[in-house]
């Protein structure tokens, strides 16, 4: 089998099981399908896709080591990253609080709010650049061809569309509507407490 071929097909494999473990996105995917808001759940999906995109082409063009190196400008962004994180897992805990029968009287709708949320989401975990630099490190050899690259890039973008995507779909499904109808304020609540950790984790992490 061609080599770099074989460079493909074991960087997204990698690359699959860090899609399809729980995270920040995860909540959110969670917190907008069982809600309702499919529209702006498979926009969010997108979003997941395109800021993931953004930190992997830093990492293969060798950016995102100007960032790794100036310290300070990396910790800005952690810390911004987590403040957002909890600012939106405050919002949502605030909107469980708020919810009357089952329904959060601000839930995200419509695509390109999705979209927005989604890429934010993303982009404001800065722990994708330390999984991109020690997958690309181990993974990708210096000689790999650029169309190998490309798709690698072409590929984890799928995967982040397809796993979000699918994630909304089941949880968007009859039987998810009904248990958030029934719990949707202990549901935003613990959605809110789960991406409020992670941004408290980020910012820990600096201090």
């Amino acid at each position: 089998m061609n080599q770099d071929l074989v460079v493909v097909l074991t960087t997204l494999a990698l690359y699959a099981g860090l899609v399809v473990s729980p995270g920040p996105g995860f909540a959110l995917i969670t917190r907008l399908s069982m809600s309702g808001a499919r529209t702006a759940a498979y926009a969010a999906s997108l979003g997941f896709a395109v800021g993931a995109t953004f930190y992997a082409i830093l990492t293969m063009t060798g950016l995102v080591i100007l960032l790794e190196r100036v310290s300070w400008l990396a910790a800005a962004v952690e810390v911004a990253g987590g403040c957002y994180l909890i600012y939106f897992g405050v919002s949502a805990w605030l909107s469980g609080a708020a919810a009357t029968g089952g329904e959060s009287p601000d839930m995200p709708t419509g695509a390109w709010r999705g979209f927005r949320i989604g890429l934010l989401v993303d982009l404001s975990n800065p722990k994708g650049i330390a999984f991109f630099l020690s997958l690309y490190s181990v993974a990708i050899p210096a000689g790999t061809a650029l169309w190998a690259k490309a798709a690698i890039l072409v590929g984890g973008f799928a995967l982040e569309v397809l796993w979000y995507s699918l994630v909304a779909l089941l949880l968007s499904s009859r039987p998810a509507r009904a248990t958030y109808r029934r719990f949707g304020g202990w549901i935003e609540r613990g959605i809110g407490t789960v991406l409020a950790g992670f941004g408290a984790r980020l910012i820990a992490a600096r201090l």
